[in-house]
């Protein structure tokens, strides 16, 4: 890979097209490969810095296929800092590409790229673009700022103002899962519902105001007007007679939610109940055509006159917040994609061109070949937010051979009838399955990827942890043509893990459609340190056989770190007081990889402990503090790891107030380097 890498850096030795073609062809399917196997940082930055000069060409097809393997490497833990680099230039060729879907491709990788540090940059970006973006992909762009300003949102009046501005924009667009949204949010957090009353009031006083925006002002008032009425200018009545005006103007489904409004303002402000009962005793309620708003109109009549004021506040308190569940706008975007799709996001895609089965969606699909060098863009080539699995692990061997028919191991492209599936005996029950150690090794490092892959199955992992708890998500790909039947799972731990930390899973549906993905939630606490790490076993029908697979849950004691900062001061004084002999584990070892420090920064930050910078008297030392959260305490750890170029030779210290833990983390970290 670094000999392809480095001839691509050399001049052109031929001027003709198909020289260049070839050329390109041969880099971009050894980037597909780096991405792929998304184990070596040093290539992975490398391949990004390539594509990153493709960017700018004067070639549209070349720009396309930077722009999505782009999106693929903003998902990996080790390229995605290097992806951010070229977030201007990204921005330039949404606002300047004459091709729509490589404008496509750079709402994807804006998207794929977003964190924390530069959300309110990109959204702001894609709000301005969406004024004038192209009619075919404004819905799905109206739903990717909805989920990255909920996502990254710090503040939520920064989201409430991102989402009434998407309703101003490109109201049209915005479906009822991103307004249903904003209120579930809003009616959950004490601190923004002054905050959303006040911007939904003064929203609605623009001349034209879009029916959703109609929608959420009427809610949010509905229930939180009461917040500003203090203001004159925002008075009950003013209020009243602002949402009203824009009755006559909406569809029924929107007068039927302000009448729900107006009766809820009686018993926010009995001072203009007079008033909302002269609205809703006029003939155009109580005779209207439409049989649900004549309903309401009589009822809300009739309970605003029968009941106490007591029984009024009853009925009509205010609404209790909604439960946490993953966003409904998550669902709608991966209807959208049905090859998948990464939130929290991202959990983004690793994805080879070709075929893919890595369908969160649950729907098996194919991606459309890449675009060839002589022809346009694709429009209808899959983005780049796609499969949560990763493909970063090669496949595992079957213990017998394969189905006959290599084409139905995977959907057919060609459309030729699968053959019936041959009977595989997959694995031993009680024995971990070929690579399953290897596979639990490369998540030491990282959260996210593929922890096994065969012929019949792919099982990605998607995890997060803080402070002592864990949350990780499985995802069970069928890639044969054929369903898996008897379909279970079992998540348990060693005797002696038992007491040290506590496992939860959810149910497994029995079956598994052909191309399709189930989803199993892991939560783990860390109760104590722990040197073992708990078994998944997997066992289901195929071909008439039964199938076993047997694995290590990627959970090992560094996921539960917490990074601490430290000066050099601090971090030498504390070195000296951990001097006990038990208190450091040490490690003289031999490189196994190439000795190269950004891609050890990258592992080392991965690894959970804080990275600190200018601590060493000896700049090529590597100096890290965390703190390890348990439930029953906190544990301290410092770490210096000394790398000797010459010798191609390491030496690694671990010092904790725990023998058991620095013995655990100097075993781990050995095995990543």
């Amino acid at each position: 890979m670094e000999t392809i890498l480095n001839k691509a850096q050399e001049p052109p030795k031929s001027k003709k097209v198909q020289h260049s073609n070839s050329k390109n062809a041969v880099l971009f399917e050894a980037i597909s490969l780096i991405i792929h196997h998304d184990s070596e940082p040093n290539l992975l930055v490398r391949a990004c810095n390539q594509l990153g000069q493709f960017l700018q060409h004067r070639e549209t097809n070349l720009r396309y296929l930077a722009l999505e393997s782009m999106c693929l490497l903003a998902s990996s833990e080790f390229s995605r800092e290097a992806v951010k680099k070229h977030q201007e230039t990204v921005v330039t060729a949404l606002k300047t590409e004459r091709d729509v879907s490589v404008r496509q491709r750079a709402v994807d990788l804006l998207y794929a790229m977003c964190d924390k540090t530069n959300a309110e940059e990109i959204v702001a970006e894609m709000l301005n673009y969406l004024e004038s973006a192209d009619y075919s992909i404004r819905e799905e762009m109206v739903l990717k700022v909805a989920i990255l300003a909920e996502k990254f949102a710090v503040d939520y009046t920064w989201y409430v103002d991102t989402i009434l501005n998407l309703i101003r924009i490109a109201g049209d667009y915005v479906s009822e899962e991103v307004w249903y949204r904003v209120i579930q949010i809003v009616i959950n957090r004490d601190d923004v519902q002054g905050y959303a009353a006040k911007t939904c009031f003064e929203a609605l006083q623009a001349p034209a105001c879009h029916e959703n925006m109609v929608k959420v002002g009427g809610y949010i008032l509905g229930e939180f007007g009461n917040l500003i009425a203090g203001d004159p200018r925002s008075s009950p009545s003013v209020q009243f007679e602002l949402l009203h005006s824009k009755f006559h103007l909406c569809s029924a489904p929107t007068r039927g939610l302000l009448l729900s409004t107006y009766i809820k303002f009686i018993n926010l402000f009995p001072e203009i109940k007079h008033i909302i009962q002269d609205v809703l005793q006029t003939d155009n309620q109580l005779r209207n055509a439409d049989a649900e708003l004549q309903q309401r109109a009589v009822e809300y009549l009739q309970l605003s006159n029968r009941t106490s004021t007591e029984v009024l506040a009853t009925v009509l308190e205010e609404m209790p917040p909604f439960p946490e569940r993953e966003s409904s706008l998550l669902a709608k975007l991966k209807k959208k994609k049905p090859l998948g799709f990464q939130e929290e996001e991202k959990t983004k895609s690793k994805a080879m061109p070709g075929v893919s089965i890595n369908n969160v969606g649950g729907e098996s699909s194919t991606d459309d070949p890449t675009p060839q060098m002589q022809q346009p863009p694709l429009p209808t080539a899959p983005p780049a937010s796609i499969d949560l699995l990763g493909l970063d692990s090669q496949p595992a061997s079957l213990n017998a051979a394969p189905t006959t028919n290599n084409s139905s191991l995977l959907v057919d492209m060609f459309g030729s009838p699968p053959s019936a599936p041959a009977s595989v005996s997959l694995g031993d029950p009680n024995t971990l399955s070929p690579g399953a150690e290897e596979n639990f090794n490369k998540f030491i490092c990282k959260n996210n990827g593929v922890l096994f892959e065969n012929e019949l199955l792919q099982i990605g992992v998607k995890s997060e942890y803080r402070m002592n708890l864990g949350r990780i998500g499985l995802f069970f790909g069928n890639k044969t043509s054929y369903q898996f039947t008897d379909f279970s799972t079992v998540v348990s731990c060693p005797n002696d893990l038992r007491s040290k930390i506590a496992v939860q899973s959810d149910d497994v549906g029995g079956t598994i459609d052909c191309g399709a993905q189930v989803q199993q939630m892991i939560n783990v606490e860390c109760i104590e340190d722990f040197s073992d790490a708990p078994r998944i076993s997997i066992s289901f029908m195929y071909g008439g056989s039964k199938q076993f697979v047997n694995l290590k849950a990627p959970v090992m004691v560094s996921k539960f770190f917490q990074p601490a900062e430290m000066n050099s001061a601090d971090f030498f004084s504390r070195w000296k007081q951990l001097n006990i002999p038990s208190q450091e584990a040490q490690n003289i070892f031999k490189a196994a990889l190439p000795m190269d420090r950004q891609a050890n920064n990258a592992k080392l930050i991965g690894f959970g402990m804080g990275l600190l910078e200018n601590v060493d008297p000896n700049p090529d030392n590597f100096v890290c503090s965390g703190i390890l959260k348990t439930r029953e305490l906190q544990i301290g750890c410092l770490m210096r790891l000394e790398p000797n170029a010459q010798a191609q030779m390491y030496r690694l210290t671990l010092r904790t107030s725990r023998e058991s833990v620095s013995k655990e983390l100097c075993r781990l970290l050995t095995t990543q380097f």
